[in-house]
Parts: C-alpha cells; sequence; structure tokens
C-alpha cells in the first residue's frame, strides 16, 4: 500500500496527498467503487450535497473493512442552503443520507457572492463543530477576501479550501496564500482538460523520465506543491494507479515546466468565485 506524503493545517488536521473524487460515482456501482478505492488504499473520500451520491458514498465506507475512524469523509454544503436555517438542515440531511454519525470534513462548495450568505453558512458549520456533529471544516472556492472575511466575523478559519488548479491554472498566488494562513489546498479537476493536457510535451517528457504515466506526472506535480489531488477513478486499476503517484518525487525544474502549461484562459468552465452562483 503507498505510503501518502501528509499535509498539515494551522490546527493540526491532515490530509493525504491524494484522494478519491466520487463526482458521478452513484448508485450501486459508485458505493462498491468506493469500497474498492478505500480497501486500495485510500482514506479521503470527497462527495457534495449536489452530487446526489452520499448515500452511495456512505454505503461504500460501511461495506468497506477499514476502521471508521482512518477515514476522510468529505461532503459540501450547496448555495441553495447557506441561509442559517437551512444550513443547518443540510448539514443533519447529508449526515443522514451518507448514514454516518457525522461528516469528517465539511466544506461550503461556493461562497455565491451576490447572495451574500456565505457567512451564514459558515457560522451553521462553526456551530455543527461545536456540537460535535462535523469534524472538520472548510470551504470551496473561496477567495482570499471570502477567506478573510469569515475568519473576522466569527473567529475560525477553515482548515481546507478546495479550488480548482492543474497545470493549465496553477494558482500559484492563492496556493501562496494557503500556505502562509495554514489552509490545506485541495485541488478539484486535478488532471484539468484531461486529453489535451497529457498531450503536452513537458509532461510526456517527464513521465519518460520517471517510468510513469503522464497522469500520474500531473499527480505528482500536485504533490510536490502540496496541494491534495482528488481525482475520480471507479475501477481499481485507474485508482491504484492514481495513487502510486503519491511515490514519485520530481525536482524543482519539473516542476516549474509543468507549472509554466498555465495560461490566461486556464479555467475549466466561467467558474470565477467572484461572479459563479451554484444553486
Amino acid at each position: 500500500m503507498t505510503a501518502l506524503p501528509q499535509f498539515t493545517a494551522h490546527n493540526g488536521f491532515t490530509l493525504p496527498a491524494l484522494g478519491l473524487g466520487t463526482y458521478a460515482l452513484n448508485g450501486d456501482a459508485g458505493a462498491d467503487a468506493v469500497a474498492t478505492a478505500i480497501g486500495a488504499g485510500y482514506r479521503l473520500l470527497d462527495s457534495a450535497f449536489n452530487y446526489e451520491n452520499e448515500g452511495s458514498v456512505g454505503r461504500g465506507v460501511r461495506q468497506s473493512d477499514v476502521d471508521r475512524a482512518d477515514l476522510i469523509v468529505t461532503t459540501k454544503l450547496p448555495g441553495r442552503h447557506h441561509a442559517r436555517v437551512k444550513a443547518v438542515a443540510s448539514i443533519e440531511e447529508s449526515r443522514s443520507r451518507l448514514g454516518l454519525d457525522s461528516t469528517d470534513l465539511h466544506l461550503i462548495h461556493w461562497p455565491n457572492p451576490s447572495q451574500d450568505e456565505y457567512v451564514q453558512a459558515w457560522e451553521a458549520l462553526v456551530d455543527a463543530q461545536q456540537r460535535g456533529v462535523v469534524r472538520q471544516i472548510g470551504v470551496s472556492n473561496f477567495l482570499p477576501e471570502h477567506l478573510e472575511r469569515i475568519e473576522r466575523e466569527t473567529g475560525v478559519r477553515p482548515v481546507v479550501n478546495q479550488i480548482e488548479v492543474h497545470p493549465y491554472f496553477p494558482q500559484t498566488e492563492q496556493l501562496a496564500y494557503h500556505r502562509e494562513h495554514g489552509i490545506l489546498t485541495e485541488a478539484w479537476s486535478p488532471l484539468g482538460r484531461a486529453k489535451e493536457l497529457l498531450d503536452e510535451s513537458v509532461v510526456a517528457e517527464v513521465a519518460a523520465a520517471h517510468g510513469i504515466t503522464a497522469a500520474q506526472t500531473v499527480l505528482a506535480w500536485h504533490v510536490a506543491r502540496e496541494t491534495v489531488a482528488i481525482p475520480k477513478a471507479s475501477s481499481l486499476d485507474h485508482q491504484r494507479s492514481n495513487l502510486a503517484a503519491g511515490e514519485v518525487v520530481l525536482d524543482e525544474a519539473e516542476v516549474e515546466a509543468i507549472t509554466a502549461l498555465g495560461r490566461a484562459d486556464g479555467r475549466l468552465f466561467d467558474a470565477d468565485p467572484r461572479t459563479h452562483e451554484e444553486s
């Protein structure tokens, strides 16, 4: 089993360098894929209320024979549930769907700034943590201005910010901000535009130098930058291949060469947190 590097937040909370994304892993097949991944060595699982698969993820957890205390089950609060009363109910509903006594890491999925209720959502998560129904709390797709506001108004800093990060959108400045404040970075869509990205000559050259696949090269790039990548994988072979990337060590020049693939229009879709609204 791969011994993954561990990254530590400002409060001592740790995450493994690689986790399992579960978007579109639904139904019986999704539960089986989650259980298989846990058996392969995954300890971090990423879901969301809006993925409509919390039930399958929770069932996959219960199907595995790994100690529940060793797993970090993540879910996310949707934009339509930011108002305080709705947020409290949403947190409870996620626990029920997952079939777990507590969620290990609960995030706000998007800030939805024009709605201007994300502070209420954060207050609900802070309260849930104090009541013991959520172990750790964080956010997703928050910019520094959003992070600073919720800490200023509640006194509580997130342990995680899950954002879009991949070589076409390396987010160097935001990663530096996170490091300075002890906030762990999780990367959604860590392989970006996979077909195009994995065909890049620099990725192929680094992969050849290490005797690994192009996808493993990009995941190793994430590990080197201390971002927690959460690629989706349903098959055992795919899961094992992704997990093995945690053992690959790229040198500084290789990391910089891949980071140089960054583009001004590198986002996967029009999802600027300053304007994007999630329902």
